[in-house]
């Protein structure tokens, strides 16, 4: 059973602004009124950045928040979930994979139907007018190429895709769905309170009856292909990250606080490269002494705003 392959000068100091608008304009929407696009000032600032070479874009949770992905984190950067599963833990217990694939089928449907934002349409059109080069994302959920970005850079993986331990073969996440219906009938219509990255709570008594099937080609184990948490990204994508950050003239991050390592070290990494680490976020973030600029508040309407100033010539 063949399954597809996993798809690869500063205008002043520092500034902090709060962006607050009730609406969540389509991007590139010029008839938002001025006084719900916040400190025009602030937006204008950071449009300036965007007008040179084209920047590398790192994404997080907040991005996806407004297609109905609940982040991990609020937005103080504090946890708000339930304990996240182990790498480690999935590979040695039965019942920790058990629990996973209970949880995932319940949760799957809500994220396989996500529609991207208006933010990630932002950012896809910020590529095509070539204002951002590439995009980094943290997120699993494919939001951005469904948005039609090309150049993205999923540093923990995609969970449209699950691998196969024992033979490598990979298979989509919506064919192992069906996999999992056929042998748990019934489950579907467990009424569950979504999570992160298509996890749902799931009272326990339910998730030890749930059957896991093992790969049709050969029985083995079968993982999502994204990184766990305790478990690291692998070298080709921290590489491929660093190599986009060195060829841009700055780093914009958007929607993440920065919390999670693997995330923060590239802001770090950009900042001592002398790049100008740059956010736009609902929230504090870890690099906030790092950054360059920051505008507070909701990704898509702030991006939309952007992308209509930065393809602007100035005056």
């Amino acid at each position: 059973m063949n399954g597809p392959d996993a798809v690869p000068a500063d205008p002043g100091g520092p500034v902090v602004r709060r962006f607050a608008a009730a609406d969540r304009a389509a991007p590139h929407d010029s008839t938002v009124p001025a006084e719900q696009l916040g400190d025009a000032q602030a937006i204008d600032r950071l449009a300036r950045w965007l007008r040179g070479a084209p920047v590398v874009v790192l994404s997080g949770a907040g991005l996806s928040t407004a297609s109905g992905i609940p982040a991990y984190r609020d937005r103080h950067g504090r946890w708000q979930q339930a304990t996240p599963i182990q790498h480690r833990d999935f590979l040695t217990s039965a019942p920790v994979r058990q629990r996973y694939w209970a949880r995932s089928f319940v949760g799957w449907p809500r994220l396989g139907r996500a529609s991207p934002t208006a933010g990630h349409r932002a950012l896809s059109e910020m590529e095509r007018r070539g204002v951002v080069s590439w995009v980094i994302t943290q997120n699993v959920d494919g939001l951005h190429q469904k948005a039609g970005s090309r150049r993205v850079i999923e540093l923990h993986g995609g969970i449209g895709t699950v691998l196969c331990l024992a033979c490598g073969q990979r298979f989509l996440r919506s064919a192992v769905q069906e996999w999992l219906r056929s042998a748990n009938p019934g489950m579907e219509d467990v009424a569950v309170c979504p999570g992160p990255d298509g996890d749902a709570t799931l009272a326990e008594a339910i998730a030890r009856t749930f059957q896991v099937p093992g790969c049709p080609d050969c029985g083995g184990m079968l993982k999502p292909d994204v990184v766990f948490f305790g478990d690291s990204v692998p070298r080709v994508r921290v590489s491929a990250a660093t190599q986009a950050i060195d060829a841009a003239p700055a780093l914009l991050v958007v929607g993440s606080s920065l919390m999670v390592y693997s995330a923060f070290r590239l802001a770090d990494y950009a900042q001592r490269q002398g790049k100008p680490v740059l956010a736009v976020n609902d929230g504090v973030t870890r690099a906030d002494h790092l950054l360059a600029c920051k505008v507070e508040g909701e990704c898509g309407a702030v991006l939309g705003r952007l992308l209509d100033l930065a393809v602007q010539r100035p005056a």
